[in-house]
């Protein structure tokens, strides 16, 4: 993207220094980060040594296989960590300044924005939620004229052009209504809903009446499953929804369906401005050098927020090889304990400030500003597509509606367009991961992009989290198999990664892609030492060993570190636990299901393909998990194994206790460490248990699943039993 021109300074003092767009400051902990680095490799290497000890004087089989697996599960921890402390390294906080902008660049000069939001079923994700995040970036304090939002929606629904015809109307009113009154909320259903955020006024009262009768039609459309006549009041709208009658029209397999809902050259709003382009389907027709890409529930929280992205992406220091600024993914609507750590802070706050310090943080598939020209090749090689009229250079000067704009998009929107060509494997947004958004990143990476993490005091944006347990596996378990396709493909991380971007960067993109195999070290740690306490077998060193000391460490500060570093980005305690128990429940049930998934995949077994999280609202699970109450309620074998797990620590926990106090014993001293950690694991277990045996609502364990975790518990133990003795 050129350089817009400057404002002429020659009126202002020509020695003075430029206005300032942005800072960086290193974080103070850099130094602490480093030192204790150094200080925890000496304990791993040392832990090493005594597995190795261990494994060379083993006299039984049952040692050695004991000690293996130990020695297994902690290679992959020491990986875990290593990879980990790429974050550690350089990071570092930014601040801009938006204020200064205007100085810089005139605002006819601004870049042109495009907003791309994808939507893909309107039963899982309501139009209505997505007419929301339109609006709020519709809003933007930005030129409206500059301005153009594309819906793409895969599922192919006429509910979903409903309801964006019906906001292309409201919009007309709702952006001129926040313009006027400096608005900071602009997404409607969230600020009527906030009652202190706004003065009740006639015109206020007129906005509320309009956007409420458009939420009930839209919801109404839904809920009945069709557009009654009473909509279709025009050739216009009938000629649009008449495509869904066409033979064979499914949402899997239909034709492209263009509908272009606002012209910035002919749509006014109330007070005479142009309102801002809106597009069903999204393609090229504006073409514009900025874009930003959206989830359909991750509304804008902040209108200045385009004004914070230029803030970096006009800097003439950064230019020449900055492919994207990133903001993070935040949420409203979390309860005090975040029950589900769907906050995600390490994936989205901790660990892009630790990549920012190095060449900048991976793409996290929302809220992201891209350079287009980023997406068409490496920085000093442009990599040109078919058609001359999608080069990240090309202006578009014609009107949205023009036969060979409307003709282009048609042809490049079908779902063949992109075979024999370069799309999703050398251009344009990457194919080949169920993990697109951190495929795509990492690829940029490697051709030698860079990318800025901007994380200003207000949140930038704000989306929904699920409501139930099993829709939060769900989705864990997709993404970890989508890092593994990147992990063993061509292009791994721990070699091409690191070949191309440096250890570092390498390492760091190889902590994630590796996320799933950590179902074996905690798999491990949650069944061995309980079993082995079940039939009285230490494995572990002794509380006088002063091996013991060692694993003391090597606990104490993995979790004190992770502890302190998600308290300073502003967790807290509690939420940290409830974070850490997630950790443990992923890599009993969605770690382990994506692994396998993964392995049978990988070996021409066809498996199941990408679903859409649901951010569908129950009343009855909003409700219990206002309460911190988990959700299980419907039959999954996703919780199998998390409950087999749960009962078996319970039992080892109970067992061993009765043994400890009761028959006491020489060997008493070596089964303490086993002990704690089972309790551990039983007070993060602790919401299964109430689930099996405390609750009555709709959401407790379904006794099938009870059943079937307990069968597979005792068969467990049976074996475990035969093979330690």
């Amino acid at each position: 993207m050129e350089k817009p021109p400057l404002r002429d300074s020659a009126a202002t003092n020509a020695a003075s220094a430029p206005p300032l767009l942005n800072t960086l400051t290193p974080s103070h902990r850099t130094s602490l980060n480093r030192a204790f680095a150094a200080v925890y490799t000496c304990a791993i290497v040392a832990l090493f040594y005594r597995h190795t000890q261990t494994l060379l004087s083993s006299k039984t089989l049952v040692s050695f296989y004991v000690t293996l697996t130990l020695f297994v599960s902690d290679l992959i921890l020491a990986f875990n960590w290593a990879s980990g402390q790429a974050f550690r390294m350089r990071p570092v906080y930014r601040k801009e300044f938006p204020e200064n902008l205007e100085k810089v660049v005139k605002t006819s000069d601004l870049p042109g924005l495009d907003v791309f939001i994808c939507t893909a079923d309107p039963y899982k994700e309501p139009p209505i939620s997505v007419v929301n995040t339109a609006l709020s970036v519709m809003a933007y304090d930005y030129p409206t004229e500059k301005i153009s939002v594309y819906v793409s929606d895969d599922g192919g629904s006429a509910f979903t052009l409903f309801a964006f015809m019906e906001a292309a109307r409201f919009a007309a009113h709702w952006l001129p209504f926040c313009r006027k009154n400096n608005i900071a909320k602009r997404n409607p259903d969230e600020y009527f809903a906030t009652s202190t955020d706004y003065k009740m006024s006639s015109e206020t009262e007129d906005i509320k009446i309009m956007y409420e009768s458009m939420k009930m039609s839209v919801e109404h459309v839904v809920e009945t499953g069709k557009i009654s006549e009473e909509y279709n009041t025009s050739d216009e709208v009938r000629q649009a929804f008449s495509q869904w009658s066409i033979d064979g029209f499914t949402r899997q397999n239909h034709p492209t369906v263009i509908q272009v809902l606002l012209d910035k050259n002919k749509d006014k709003d109330n007070t005479g401005n142009s309102l801002p382009n809106l597009v069903r389907v999204s393609a090229a027709m504006t073409n514009a050098p900025v874009i930003l890409t959206l989830d359909c529930d991750m509304y804008s929280n902040d209108p200045t927020t385009p004004l914070r992205a230029l803030c970096y992406i006009l800097d003439p220091e950064m230019q020449s090889n900055l492919g994207y600024v990133q903001f993070p993914q935040e949420y409203h609507g979390l309860n005090k304990s975040d029950i589900y750590a769907c906050e995600h802070k390490r994936l989205f706050k901790v660990h892009p400030v630790g990549y920012d310090g190095l060449s900048g943080p991976n793409y996290l598939g929302t809220g992201c500003f891209f350079r287009r020209r980023a997406l068409f090749g490496s920085p000093s090689t442009l990599i040109l597509p078919e058609i001359d009229g999608l080069c990240p250079d090309c202006v578009v000067n014609q009107p949205l509606t023009a036969p060979s704009v409307l003709e282009l998009a048609h042809h490049v929107a079908g779902c063949n367009y992109e075979n024999q060509t370069k799309w999703g494997s050398k251009i344009g947004f990457r194919y080949g991961s169920l993990a697109e958004d951190y495929y795509t990143g990492y690829r940029m990476k490697c051709e030698g992009w860079r990318s800025i993490f901007c994380y200003p005091e207000m949140a930038a944006f704000l989306g929904d989290v699920p409501f139930n347990l099993l829709d939060v596996l769900s989705q864990n378990k997709r993404w970890a198999i989508g890092l593994l396709e990147v992990a063993f493909s061509r292009y791994s991380t721990i070699t091409f990664g690191v070949k191309s971007m440096g250890l570092f960067m390498g390492l760091g993109y190889s902590h994630f892609a590796f996320w799933a195999i950590l179902t074996i070290p905690i798999t491990t740690y949650c069944l061995l030492p309980q079993l082995a306490l079940l039939n009285e077998l230490g494995i572990f060193p002794k509380v006088s060993d002063p091996w013991f000391l060692l694993y003391m460490f090597l606990f104490l500060g993995a979790y004190g570190q992770d502890l302190l570093e998600f308290v300073v980005h502003g967790g807290t305690i509690q939420r940290w636990w409830s974070d850490q128990r997630m950790w443990i429940m992923r890599g009993l049930s969605c770690f382990a299901f994506g692994l396998t998934e993964f392995l049978v995949k990988s070996i021409g077994v066809p498996t199941e393909g990408f679903n859409v999280t649901s951010k569908l609202i129950n009343d009855e699970q909003s409700k219990r998990y206002e309460q911190g109450v988990f959700e299980f309620g419907v039959p999954s074998p996703l919780f199998v194994t998390l409950t087999m797990a749960a009962i078996i620590n319970l039992l080892s926990f109970i067992v061993g206790l009765v043994h400890f106090i009761v028959d006491g014993g020489s060997n008493k001293e070596g089964l303490i460490m086993q002990l704690v950690l089972t309790g551990l694991i039983v007070m993060n277990c602790l919401p299964v248990y109430q689930a099996i045996a405390l609750r009555s609502d709709k959401g407790k364990m379904p006794t099938k699943t009870t059943v079937t975790a307990t069968l597979l518990a005792s068969a467990v133990y049976v074996v475990a039993s035969l093979f330690l003795k």
